[in-house]
């Protein structure tokens, strides 16, 4: 009889891809290493692939391997969204993953905050923060996200939403470049210095340009880059401008990094940040309690007074 595969088999293959080593995997599974090496035979056998090969002192994924990686982390994640922690159960004894859909600006600023927080509260959950490709709800429907923090219009009828803060956009420079020094940003000065335009679309064309265009102004975009925080390192190589979100630009400087911000000397619309999430999981403990947890996270970036 031919022998089956198995979700702790699967867990087992996770484990393994995600360290690339036996030792590691038996840490994060709470296995002794002989067991967690018998599991990997056992996987050899059952998808008659090596899986992991040596190379040199380490070991590296099967082009097989590599391809059937994400296909076993979503049948993980979808048998662990099988099982609904009951009211009152401690998140110590937590056992899943979250799926976070997250704004490009908020990357660096949420997600290890959030992460820390979890980390204390749920050692065996795990978050997987995935890119905003898009904004559409479908993934919240069908499960593929937990959560949606962004800013997009309204919501359709079955997704829920709550406005985490308000943010405006501020002019990233680098700290010790001639504007870095400056008091303020002039109107001169944020048409006479080039800028990089940072969208996951790619376009060099935005809200500036329209506020500046009905004054008779105009800008001159050098470089588009896809996130905020690639535009805000860029600021730090040359005398350039570009726009991010506030409460990006404060954390990046109150991190250390040698950045300005100023605030732009022409009316731009402000962004309502939301947390999103579908209305099958509102009563869901663990949903609940991730939402906590997200706004417990950003509640203090949003008390940030400005630079």
């Amino acid at each position: 009889m031919a022998e089956e595969l198995d979700l702790n088999l699967l867990r087992v293959f996770d484990a393994l891809m995600d360290t690339g080593s036996v030792k590691e995997a038996a840490v994060r599974l709470r296995l002794s290493a002989p067991a967690t090496s018998r599991a990997l035979s056992r996987l050899r056998r059952v998808m008659n692939d090596p899986i992991l090969v040596r190379a040199g002192r380490g070991l590296v994924p099967t082009p097989f391997a590599l391809r059937s990686a994400v296909t076993v982390k979503a049948l993980l994640d979808t048998a662990d969204r099988l099982r609904t922690e009951p009211a009152g159960s401690d998140p110590r004894s937590w056992r899943r993953t979250f799926s976070i859909r997250l704004n490009d600006g908020l990357v660096p600023v949420l997600a290890p905050r959030l992460t820390r927080r979890i980390a204390d509260e749920a050692p065996e959950v795990r978050l997987r923060f995935v890119r905003q490709d898009a904004k559409d709800p479908d993934p919240l429907r069908d499960g593929s996200i937990d959560l949606d923090v962004t800013v997009a219009g309204p919501p359709p009828p079955d997704v829920l939403a709550s406005t985490l803060f308000t943010d405006h956009f501020v002019a990233a420079v680098a700290a010790d470049s001639e504007l870095g020094r400056a008091p303020r940003l002039t109107l001169d000065d944020l048409c006479r210095v080039p800028h990089v335009s940072a969208s996951r679309r790619g376009l060099a064309r935005g809200p500036l340009d329209d506020a500046l265009e009905r004054i008779g102004r105009s800008r001159h975009v050098v470089a588009v880059v896809p996130t905020y925080a690639v535009g805000a390192l860029m600021a730090l190589e040359q005398d350039v401008i570009c726009l991010v979100p506030r409460v990006t630009a404060t954390h990046l400087v109150n991190r250390g990094v040698p950045l300005r911000h100023h605030e732009v000397p022409v009316d731009l619309p402000t962004a309502d940040v939301e947390l999103r999430w579908h209305r099958r999981v509102n009563d869901d403990p663990s949903s609940r309690w991730l939402r906590d947890c997200v706004r417990d996270a950003i509640r203090p970036l949003t008390a940030i007074p400005n630079a």
